[in-house]
């Protein structure tokens, strides 16, 4: 696309969606009265433990600036007796953005970024494919997803590339959209948000939320990483259901996009992290981290999400509106405010609610794949907290059963899909080639390489970054990969011949690598 057709767009400003999110309660629920309202609730949620099959999951409430409920239930690994309690730490994913968004705004007050800094005035090398969106991106746009790119987590999950080699195949990625036309979730541009956090402040990313963030909040026990995280013996191990069995399975690194959700940490100390963004910025000890402008900032919303980019969840909280702010999604819920956000990697799931106008903050971490028990507990305690509520007072909705059959809907459509890819599998095919003539190194400048080679049973075997598989004749000269990682699915890898008869590249899924001639 052209760039003079474009570049006006860099100007838009965002006042559609200032003034959409201000909706907040006439009367908040009374001071004093958080612990009649929490009557009851350490039975639900180990009901809601069992119901969902959780082997272990922490919760922390917070509100008026006191710690409610703060607990830890089942076990860390299943198999094993070590229980979890409210210090065990959790991979907390992509509530890390938050922590991120924070930390490029105590640059700004130091005067070192500014929002509207043009991202190469700190990161120089860094290119998008279009040079007007290069010249357009903005320090902001690093952490509101509308940066005009696709999803890239190809080029991170499972992959042992650097954060700047990460950061600069983005020159490589055609942009789906002008910069700040749509929202498109985008956990690569977190990552160079990381980048320049060390850029400006002269000390790694993770460096610099440990001592700038988690130790003078007292989250003594919190990680920036999970390389740091290995080393602590009180935390929790992912867990998934495989082949239809509940079992234990390998850590994810976020590491190598760490700014964009590798922090773990515990129920205890996220619940000092969520005090201390209910007091606006300032810590336990009456220190202000933040400026009111940069505290404001963060959580003025900067983009508006459609349907497709927020939550399932969306479908029974029937929000009037749902934008994203620097770290956030934002969305309406009984005309309160509500600012959140998730963080899901293999085997594990956190959610973190705010209500600001009411002091409330509610933290859970879980140790299973995709439990959406955190979205029935977190809406329930809005629920028990709201000023319509007398304390004591039984919550309104079955939040439990409402959400497992709004995720067996969205399991079942998911099953259809992949039955009809099953339907189009053609029956009675082979091979065109002998197995041993599609084994060799095919590479791509933008999805990296991909080595095939031949077991010594004589079939084979691909490994793209950290992934391995067994091929599986599907038809014709596509092969199923499952990987040996079972809980990380499967792609469909198709080898495609040349006019000469021999294969010329292997397409993996959506992406194309050439073969690479050998050296003979």
């Amino acid at each position: 696309m052209a760039c003079a057709a474009r570049g006006w767009l860099f100007l838009l400003p965002k006042l559609l969606v200032v003034h959409l999110a201000v909706a907040t309660p006439l009367v908040a629920a009374p001071a004093g009265d958080g612990a009649a309202r929490l009557d009851g609730f350490d039975g639900y949620v180990q009901e809601l433990v069992e119901e969902w099959g959780v082997p272990g999951l922490a919760l922390a409430v917070v509100h008026d600036g006191e710690v409610l409920f703060e607990r830890g239930y089942g076990v860390r690994e299943l198999g094993r007796d070590e229980e979890v309690d409210e210090r065990t730490l959790f991979a907390i994913g992509s509530t890390t953005k938050a922590m991120t968004a924070a930390a490029v705004g105590m640059l700004v007050d130091e005067g070192k970024v500014g929002w509207e800094d043009p991202v190469t005035r700190h990161l120089p090398w860094l290119e998008l494919r279009d040079p007007s969106a290069t010249r357009g991106l903005r320090v902001r746009d690093l952490l509101t997803h509308d940066s005009g790119l696709p999803n890239t987590d190809f080029l991170w999950y499972e992959q042992d590339s650097s954060t700047e080699e990460i950061v600069r195949r983005l020159a490589q990625v055609e942009l789906q959209a002008p910069p700040r036309a749509r929202f498109v979730y985008q956990n690569v541009m977190y990552a160079a948000a990381g980048l320049l956090v060390e850029a400006a402040s002269g000390e790694p990313w993770s460096r610099f939320v440990e001592s700038r963030i988690l130790r003078p909040l007292g989250m003594d026990g919190s990680t920036a990483t999970l390389r740091a995280a290995g080393r602590e013996a009180n935390r929790a191990t992912p867990h998934d259901v495989v082949e239809g069995e509940l079992r234990a399975i390998e850590n994810a690194s976020v590491d190598n996009v760490a700014a964009a959700g590798s922090v773990w940490s515990s129920a205890s100390d996220m619940s000092k992290w969520s005090a201390f963004l209910l007091r606006g910025g300032v810590g336990a000890d009456g220190r202000r981290l933040l400026s009111e402008a940069t505290f404001g900032e963060l959580f003025r919303p900067q983009v508006i999400v459609d349907a497709d980019g927020f939550y399932p969840t969306a479908r029974l909280t029937r929000p009037n509106w749902t934008t994203y702010s620097l770290g956030w999604f934002q969305a309406d819920y009984q005309g309160r405010r509500v600012d959140f956000h998730t963080g899901s990697i293999d085997g594990m799931v956190a959610i973190h609610g705010l209500v600001r106008a009411e002091g409330l903050g509610v933290i859970v971490l879980a140790n299973l794949d995709h439990a959406e028990v955190r979205h029935a507990l977190m809406y329930h305690v809005l629920d028990l907290f709201s000023p319509a509520s007398e304390p004591g007072a039984p919550a309104s909705r079955d939040w439990s059963t409402e959400l497992r059959t709004l995720y067996a809907e969205l399991q079942r459509e998911a099953e259809t899909a992949r039955e009809r890819r099953v339907q189009q599998r053609v029956g009675g095919t082979r091979p065109s080639l002998s197995l041993a003539s599609y084994a060799g190194r095919y590479r791509d400048p933008l999805h990296g390489e991909v080595e095939v080679t031949e077991s010594s049973g004589g079939g084979l075997r691909l490994r793209w970054g950290r992934r391995v598989a067994t091929l599986e004749h599907w038809h014709y000269d596509t092969f199923r990969a499952p990987w040996d990682a079972r809980w990380r699915g499967e792609e469909r890898a198709t080898f495609v011949l040349g006019a000469s008869g021999e294969v010329e590249r292997l397409e993996l899924g959506s992406a194309a690598f050439r073969r690479v001639a050998s050296q003979r």
